[in-house]
């Protein structure tokens, strides 16, 4: 197995080649320009070869090193192989970049007696698509035994035949070429006969048995003769043939051909039984030596399926189904030969007429069903393979595809076309095409096929979402539930997938210095905008946002603005407020109205707000109670109130309005106010009437019970701490009495510079200590007082009782904690205490008896207005004043 990389041809073989054969036909030109075309388009080409019936996997040879390939690239480029037919003899294995044997090849069924026998195929590569050409020739082994096509042969000689006289014989057929085919005829034993092989022009040959000895009959009647045919193989191999000669009496005259060479021309796929040609012989001879009778000796097992001879007419003719692509020229030798043993050889020619019989075929070498929308013009979507097994005019075929498509396509080599992109492609537009690729040849009529495929363009991320406007208003009705949806906002993707997921976004603003996202917010998957709170619309009329709608691919996704205005509808959720007259919880205002005041006197003006807008803003006035309805209008728009009739002296001094006013809001709402006219000329005669006005009943016993409350908590507090303060000194003191009248030894204490002179020395000077208890009590030191005379220690070192005797008789006066100590530290507490709860609780009986008995105080203070006069006539809201205010007030 021999490899062989043919990269380039010398320009001058190509050139010689180009003459020779320019000289036999313009067909043959076009031929070795196209084979020229295909070598320089061709990547590069690899030869091998492999001798037939090798084993499965068997090593063809190294692709990936003869074409000067990385594994690598084999395997990222889906390299694969493209054979013709349904059979694949080679197999690539990619890891390792070698050919080996797939399927057993044999040579004889491959290519017959065609030498070199070889067959070819493509080696593809995708990304980017790359074409080399693969030759594998099959090398013959001598793996056939030459055949005749009988095991026995009868012959009918005459007696009296001359010597020379020539005698065909069949030939043996070996399916193997060259030096493996039968190389020599032997034919014993060769008493009478010899053999001749004679050759013909087109390189077959036949042979004939001579005769060297004239036949006897009367001394032998038969002869029995072993023809042997050999080849020159490894080992050889023979084949035999026994032939049967009879010798017959004299026959005088051997038939003759009426042409030696007789030429036919037949079309293909003719019906069995067509008379091709006839060929004719004549004998002189009269009886039954003048019969001639014709047949085909010397002709393959395969010829003879196809054409047999009518051995009394010569009638040639068609006996199986002709194939011009199989082969164009057939030659047969007939024989023609009497009843005496005489024959007479003659050859025909037949040639084959194509018929555009075959239709072309189309095969995808490689195809992707599927391309990128962002694919640059010129992008390789597929390559086709076109082929037609007819010749001349009926085997050129022209290959296209549908015009109303971006695609194109381009021939790159001999039967090669590549469909690639014209245009640039967009899937949002068209998504996917449908490629009809349409062969046709130039026969008479045109034979065409074609062959559909469907490619899907696949989605890239250009298109950002949109949204149908770029602008929405809505109006949201105020005092909306928190969470509530208020509005769906919508935008599309013309991608597809991923591409075209669409999420919302809320986009970051302050509106009136308070976030966006604390109004509103927007469903990232539905994109449902949601009210974060009630909306008022008192505090904010209108708003407006942004929402960003963006797609999931691509990096960086694509994304699209629109703005949200929502307006807040106002709803009827505020009552009027009444500005004029003003309402005090201690106050009565009164308008004044003179007795002489005509018809339509303005006594007044109900004044009143409502911060609702539009119609729920719109407010009417109405008089619902009065102390004489007769007496007083309201004015439904301008809350005017004003006398119907003549006042007169009957007429109480003292009136009391109630106005309602309402809004025009669905439900209406109202407010009331009370307007207090006082019908009289004079201020004395004004404060008569309105001193009964009491204080408010509620507000009294609110107050009474307050304070009530506050003296039972701040007695209860007293009397506690005081219990508590009391209980923890007496339990120390009797702590410190149980630890003081203990049996525990007293250990002395000697201050700094004491000396013992035996009981008669004494201090530098004179101290009064006040030693303190044990090393067991809670205190441990020594307190220095005054110096002085008294209470003087003296320590007598002969006794042990001294200290216990003296702190007994001024334990009780001298402890600290002692219960006399604690009532004179208590005694101020107590006092202090005291005093403060006795003058809470004098205070606190002061109020309430004040609030019993209320009193009040009238305070004029006349304003001009319109020429009227208002009184103020407050009520009581302090419970302490002095004498002096009070006579004042009553003055």
């Amino acid at each position: 197995m021999v490899p062989r990389i043919t990269s380039f041809i010398p320009l001058w073989i190509m050139m010689s080649f180009l003459g020779i054969t320019a000289l036999r036909g313009p067909w043959q030109t076009l031929v070795v320009i196209l084979c020229l075309f295909m070598l320089s388009s061709v990547s590069g080409q690899a030869r091998y070869s492999v001798p037939e019936e090798q084993a499965e996997g068997s090593f063809v040879g190294n692709i990936a090193r003869d074409l000067g390939l990385d594994v690598a690239r084999l395997i990222s480029g889906k390299a694969r192989i493209i054979m013709k037919g349904s059979r694949q003899y080679v197999d690539l294995n990619r890891d390792k970049g070698t050919l080996v044997i797939k399927e057993q090849v044999d040579r004889e069924e491959l290519c017959g007696k065609t030498t070199p026998c070889s067959f070819s195929f493509e080696l593809i590569l995708e990304n980017p698509i790359q074409l080399y050409r693969v030759t594998v020739e099959v090398v013959d082994i001598n793996d056939n035994s030459p055949s005749f096509p009988k095991d026995e042969i009868s012959l009918k000689i005459v007696e009296s035949v001359a010597s020379g006289t020539r005698f065909s014989l069949v030939n043996a057929d070996d399916p193997d070429v060259g030096i493996n085919d039968i190389q020599k005829y032997t034919l014993k034993p060769s008493d009478h006969f010899k053999l001749e092989v004679q050759n013909q022009p087109d390189g077959g040959s036949y042979i004939e048995m001579v005769l060297q000895n004239p036949l006897d009959r009367e001394k032998e009647e038969t002869h029995t003769l072993v023809l042997l045919a050999s080849d020159g193989g490894e080992p050889h191999r023979s084949g035999t043939v026994r032939i049967h000669i009879s010798v017959l009496d004299a026959n005088d005259n051997a038939p003759v051909c009426s042409q030696p060479v007789y030429k036919a021309d037949v079309r293909e796929n003719s019906p069995a039984g067509t008379v091709v040609t006839t060929v004719s012989a004549n004998d002189a001879d009269k009886g039954v030596y003048g019969d001639v009778i014709f047949s085909l000796p010397h002709i393959t097992r395969e010829v003879r399926q196809l054409f047999e001879v009518n051995v009394k007419s010569g009638e040639i003719k068609v006996a199986g189904k002709l194939d011009f692509e199989k082969s164009q020229t057939y030659q047969l030798n007939v024989q023609a030969s009497d009843h005496g043993g005489y024959t007479d050889t003659c050859k025909v020619i037949i040639q084959i007429i194509d018929e555009n019989d075959n239709v072309p075929t189309i095969q995808m070498m490689s195809f992707s069903n599927s391309i990128s929308e962002d694919s640059p013009p010129g992008t390789t979507l597929a390559v086709v393979n076109v082929d037609d097994e007819d010749s001349d005019g009926n085997g050129v075929v022209k290959c296209s595809i549908n015009s109303d498509i971006p695609f194109k396509m381009e021939s790159s080599l001999t039967g090669y076309y590549t469909i690639v992109t014209e245009d640039f492609l967009d899937r949002e537009s068209v998504p996917e095409y449908n490629i009809t690729i349409t062969v046709s040849d130039q026969g008479s009529p045109p034979l065409s096929s074609s062959k559909t495929i469907n490619v899907k363009v696949s989605d890239v991320n250009d298109s950002p979402p949109k949204f149908d406007q770029s602008e929405y208003s809505k109006t949201v009705p105020e005092n909306n539930p928190p969470g509530v949806s208020v509005f769906t906002l919508s935008a599309s993707d013309a991608d597809w997938g991923q591409n075209a997921r669409v999420s919302y976004l809320l986009e970051e603003k302050e509106i009136n210095g308070v976030a966006v996202s604390s109004l509103v917010s927007v469903n990232s998957e539905s994109g449902v905008i949601h009210a974060v709170r009630s909306f008022d619309f008192e505090q904010i009329k209108w708003f407006e946002f942004n929402v960003t709608a963006r797609d999931d691919g691509g990096s960086p996704p694509l994304s699209s603005n629109t703005t949200l205005q929502l307006n807040i509808q106002d709803q009827n959720d505020n009552p009027p407020q009444v500005l004029y007259p003003v309402q005090t919880g201690g106050s009565v205002v009164a308008e004044m109205v003179p007795r002489a005041a005509d018809v339509g006197y303005l006594v007044t003006k109900v004044v009143a707000v409502d911060v609702d807008s539009g119609q729920n803003a719109w407010l009417s006035y109405k008089l619902q109670k009065a102390t004489d309805r007769a007496l007083f209008e309201v004015g439904l728009q301008n809350g005017e109130i004003r006398t119907i009739r003549q006042v007169n002296d009957k007429d109480a001094v003292k009136q009391r309005l109630t106005v309602i006013v309402e809004d025009n809001g669905q439900p209406s709402r109202s407010a009331a106010v009370i307007v207090n006219v006082a019908v009289a000329d004079s201020f004395p005669e004004v404060l008569s009437e309105f001193t009964d006005f009491t204080h408010d009943k509620e507000y009294n016993d609110n107050l009474t019970f307050y304070l009530v409350l506050a003296l039972a908590v701040v007695s209860f507090l007293f009397i506690t701490c005081v219990v508590v303060i009391i209980s923890v000194k007496i339990y120390r003191w009797r702590q410190s009495r149980t630890l003081f009248h203990s049996n525990l030894p007293v250990i002395p204490y000697y201050p700094p510079r004491y000396s013992d002179t035996l009981g008669t020395g004494t201090l530098q000077h004179v101290y009064n200590y006040e030693v303190c208890r044990t090393t067991d009590s809670r205190k441990s030191d020594c307190k220095f007082g005054r110096a002085g005379s008294q209470n003087v220690l003296i320590m007598d070192p002969s006794s042990t009782g001294t200290m216990q005797r003296i702190q007994s008789e001024k334990s009780i006066l001298d402890e600290p904690d002692s219960p006399l100590e604690v009532s004179e530290i208590m005694k101020p507490v107590i006092c202090c205490c005291s005093a403060f709860c006795i003058w809470l609780i004098v205070n606190c009986f002061e109020a309430i008896l004040s609030l019993s008995a209320p009193w009040t105080e009238a305070t004029f203070s006349p304003r001009e207005r319109g020429g009227r006069n208002t009184v103020f006539i407050p009520g009581c809201t302090r419970w302490k004043y002095s004498r002096f205010e009070r006579a004042v007030f009553q003055n």
